[in-house]
C-alpha cells in the first residue's frame, strides 16, 4: 500500500494531471512508497472516496483546478470525515490564492501555494516521520527548472496511446493581461535544451504522436522555438501531431522558413487574440500588434498548412457588445480553423478584480467565476453571447459548415447574421447540447432560406459536401429537393496523407472563412 497518494479530478479522462507527474517525479528516495491515480470529474465521489480509502495512505496530495474545485471540496470534506487521520495536502492555481476564505482550505491540513514541485517531497519527509510542521500554508520557493526531474518516463503506455501528452519546455509569461494567471509568472524561464529534447525522444520511441506544449508563449526565444521545430521536422512521420500557444504578433522569419518546411496538419496554433478594442487592451494591460498579428495569420493560412485555434475573450473591461462584434469579424476574416469564444473568468488572484468598481464587474460566485454583467455589457447580453459561443462552436469550431456558413451571411456581418440565428435556434430548441448533426443541417437549411433568404438550389450542394465530409453517404431529406442526381451522390475530397485529428481534418478542405 502506498504511504503518499498522489491524486486529482481530471475534467476527462483524456487529460492527463501533469502536475501530479512533476511531483512524482520529484519525490526522490520517497518514490517507492508514493502512488498516482487519477479520476474524472463524472466519477462519482463515494467512488473515488472508496478507491482513495482502500489504498490506506498516510498522505493524499490533492491537486485543485478551476474545473475541479466543486467536487474536489466534496472528496476532501467526506475523507476528513471518514479517515480523520490521513493528511491531506492541496496544490495547483486554485489554491495558490485567496486560500483564506475556501472552504477546502479549511478542511485539508496543508497547502502548498505556488510551483510545489520541490515543496511536496520536502513535506511529505517530516510527515511520514510523524513530524507535523507548524504551517498550514506553505509557499512555495519557485524552483530552478534545471534542478526538476522530467515527468515525461511516467506517462504509462496506456497515456501515450489514449490521452493527451503535456509537455513544456519552458515556464512564465513576458506579459502583463491582467485577466490571466501568467501575468504573476515573470520572467520567463527555460528547461535546460539537450535534456528536453532526449526526453521527447523517448517519448516518440514509444509511440507517441501527439504533444500538446503548454508553454504560455513558445515562440518568445526563437533559439528554442527553432530547435525543437527541427528537432521534430527532422523525426516526422505519418500521425504526428504538435499543439503550441503562440504570441500571436511575433513571427520571425528564423521560424517561418521552419513552419512553412512542415505537412498540412502537424502544427496548430493556440494564438490568444482575445480582443482587438485599444481601449480595452490598455485597460488590462495587454500589449498587442495588430497589424503585425494580421500579417501572420495571413502567413500562415496562405503559405503553411499550420492550424490556427485562436481565442476572443467577451465580456472583458470597457468591451460592448459592438466592439466585441468587430473584433470577432476582424478575427475571422483573418481566416483561422477554429476561434474559441470565452466568457471572461475571475481567476483567483489575477489582477483584474482592480476594475470591478469603476467597470462594474459582476462575477459568480461559483467556479469557474464567469462575469455576469459589466458597466456595458448586461446580464441579458451575456447570456446571449453565452448561447453565441456554443452555437459558433457547433457551427464555426466543428468544422461541419465550413462551405454553407460563409454563405449565410455573405456581405452581412458575420457576428450579427449568427447573433440572429442563435437567437432563432434557441426559441426553436430551448438548448444546444445532444443535436446530431442531421437536425443541425435542417435548423440550418431553414434559417438560410426563410430568414436570410439564401437561394436553396445554390445553398444546398454546400452543405450537402459539408454533410458528407466526415464520411456519411446519405443526403438530408431538406436538400434533396434543391439537387441533381449527379450532386446527391457528391463526396468531398480526399483527404491529406497526413491524417490530422478528426476536428482538424474537417476544417481542412476549406482555406478561409471569409
Amino acid at each position: 500500500m502506498p504511504e503518499i497518494l498522489l491524486t486529482t479530478l481530471n475534467a476527462k479522462y483524456p487529460h492527463c494531471a501533469f502536475g501530479l507527474r512533476y511531483l512524482f517525479a520529484n519525490l526522490g528516495d520517497l518514490q517507492p512508497r508514493a502512488e498516482l491515480i487519477e479520476f474524472t470529474i463524472n466519477d462519482a465521489i463515494l467512488e473515488v472516496l472508496d478507491a482513495v480509502v482502500s489504498r490506506d495512505p498516510k498522505i493524499v496530495g490533492l491537486g485543485v483546478y478551476i474545473w475541479n474545485i466543486d467536487p474536489a471540496t466534496r472528496l476532501v470534506a467526506a475523507l476528513k470525515q471518514l479517515r480523520p487521520d490521513i493528511v491531506v495536502v492541496l496544490g495547483g492555481p486554485e489554491v495558490s490564492f485567496e486560500v483564506d476564505e475556501q472552504p477546502i482550505v479549511q478542511l485539508a491540513d496543508y497547502v502548498i501555494t505556488g510551483e510545489g514541485d520541490l515543496e511536496f517531497a520536502k513535506l511529505c519527509r517530516p510527515l511520514l516521520e510523524g513530524v507535523q510542521p507548524a504551517a498550514k500554508i506553505i509557499a512555495a520557493e519557485l524552483p530552478r527548472l534545471d534542478e526538476l526531474a522530467l515527468p515525461y518516463d511516467f506517462y504509462s503506455d496506456e497515456d501515450i496511446a489514449h490521452r493527451v501528452i503535456y509537455v513544456e519546455a519552458s515556464r512564465g509569461c513576458p506579459f502583463t493581461c491582467e485577466f490571466c494567471l501568467s501575468a504573476l509568472d515573470i520572467p520567463v524561464r527555460q528547461f535546460p535544451l539537450e535534456p528536453f529534447l532526449a526526453a521527447m525522444q523517448r517519448l516518440l520511441d514509444r509511440g507517441c504522436q501527439a504533444f500538446k506544449f503548454v508553454d504560455r508563449t513558445f515562440n518568445l526565444n526563437p533559439r528554442v522555438s527553432r530547435a525543437i521545430l527541427q528537432f521534430f521536422l527532422d523525426r516526422m512521420r505519418p500521425g504526428l501531431f504538435l499543439h503550441f500557444e503562440m504570441i500571436p504578433d511575433r513571427l520571425p522569419e528564423s521560424l517561418r522558413e521552419l513552419i512553412v518546411q512542415f505537412p498540412p496538419a502537424v502544427l496548430q496554433f493556440e494564438v490568444g487574440v482575445q480582443t482587438f478594442n485599444d481601449q480595452t487592451a490598455e485597460l488590462i494591460s495587454r500589449r498587442q500588434d495588430n497589424e503585425q498579428l494580421a500579417a501572420n495569420f495571413r502567413f500562415l493560412r496562405e503559405q503553411t498548412g499550420v492550424h490556427i485555434h485562436a481565442d476572443l475573450i467577451a465580456g472583458l473591461p470597457g468591451e460592448t457588445l459592438g466592439s466585441f462584434a468587430a473584433g470577432f469579424d476582424r478575427l475571422l476574416a483573418l481566416g483561422p480553423q477554429e476561434i474559441q469564444v470565452g466568457i471572461l473568468k475571475r481567476l483567483r488572484g489575477t489582477p483584474i478584480i482592480r476594475h470591478d468598481s469603476a467597470e462594474q464587474m459582476i462575477y459568480s460566485p461559483a467556479a469557474p467565476y464567469e462575469v455576469l454583467s459589466t458597466r456595458v455589457l448586461s446580464a441579458a447580453d451575456l447570456g446571449r453571447l453565452r448561447r453565441f459561443a456554443r452555437v459558433w462552436d457547433l457551427l464555426g469550431n466543428s468544422g461541419n459548415f465550413v462551405e454553407s456558413l460563409p454563405l449565410l451571411w455573405r456581405d452581412e456581418s458575420p457576428f450579427w447574421t449568427l447573433w440572429r440565428l442563435t437567437d432563432w435556434l434557441y426559441i426553436r430548441l430551448g438548448r444546444f447540447s445532444g443535436i446530431p448533426l442531421l437536425k443541425l443541417t435542417e435548423l440550418v437549411f431553414e434559417f438560410a432560406t426563410t430568414e436570410v433568404g439564401d437561394d436553396a438550389d445554390e445553398l444546398a450542394p454546400a452543405m450537402l459536401r459539408d454533410y458528407q465530409r466526415g464520411g456519411r453517404s446519405d443526403t438530408p431529406t431538406c436538400l434533396r429537393g434543391s439537387l441533381s442526381v449527379r450532386q446527391t451522390s457528391v463526396r468531398s475530397e480526399e483527404k491529406p496523407s497526413l491524417r490530422p485529428p478528426p476536428r482538424q481534418s474537417r476544417h481542412s478542405t476549406s482555406s478561409r472563412h471569409d
